[in-house]
């Protein structure tokens, strides 16, 4: 992956070649800079590589228009970030409704499944409160739960302890794995966390761009 950058080419990664299997949990670490959150934009379909090609289900996605990346993105992969993203107008439960809206399922349905997911990462009495009454740690567990509310294969997730305290950390970090081996969804998770890197099935290390190990 190359950008361009006052007429000088800037490579990010190198010769990377890998495959994830369905239901394991990989933790991608590196120093800052090393290409991990490029690498997960790569993966999750949000950026197309300079050179090289990406498979899904073995099928190339060079040949997937934007409406169908757009549909992949929205109903197979769930999103993480270090910063929740939430939308600061609705509440929690709103928020978490929203990619189903946007798949086009009822509102009814909408909100049995984010009512169901919410509860899932312990957050049921907080469905009515807007970000701004929540602590950093149930903002990010209402960022998983949209993430996981249309049933994702694949979760990707970029620094999502990052921003919180030792507990909410830890309590996230579990929120994962119970999440990803309940629908039995490929976990990909970008982290300076070393007790949560070594919790994963496979752990792959960035340095300049490359895979060491």
């Amino acid at each position: 992956m190359t950008y361009s950058l006052n007429g000088q080419q800037i490579f990010v990664l190198k010769d990377i070649d890998i495959t994830f299997k369905k239901g394991e949990t990989v933790a991608v670490v590196g120093p800052s800079g090393a290409g991990k959150s490029t690498l997960l934009h790569i993966l999750g379909l949000l950026e197309a590589p300079s050179g090289g090609t990406v498979y899904y289900h073995e099928e190339s996605c060079k040949s997937f228009g934007d409406k169908r990346l757009a549909r992949l993105r929205l109903g197979n992969f769930g999103f993480v970030f270090q910063f929740h993203h939430l939308l600061s107008e609705f509440t929690a439960l709103e928020n978490v409704m929203m990619p189903g809206l946007i798949k086009g399922l009822s509102r009814g349905k909408c909100i049995q499944n984010a009512r169901s997911i919410l509860s899932q990462v312990g957050l049921t009495d907080r469905a009515e409160h807007k970000p701004g009454e929540l602590s950093g740690g149930e903002q990010q567990r209402v960022a998983l739960a949209r993430a996981l509310v249309n049933s994702p294969e694949i979760i990707l997730a970029d620094e999502p302890t990052g921003n919180l305290d030792r507990e909410s950390a830890a309590l996230m970090a579990d929120l994962l794995w119970d999440a990803c081996r309940s629908v039995e969804a490929t976990l990909i998770i970008v982290t300076h966390n070393n007790s949560l890197a070594a919790s994963a099935d496979r752990t792959i290390r960035l340095i300049d761009g490359r895979i060491i190990e």
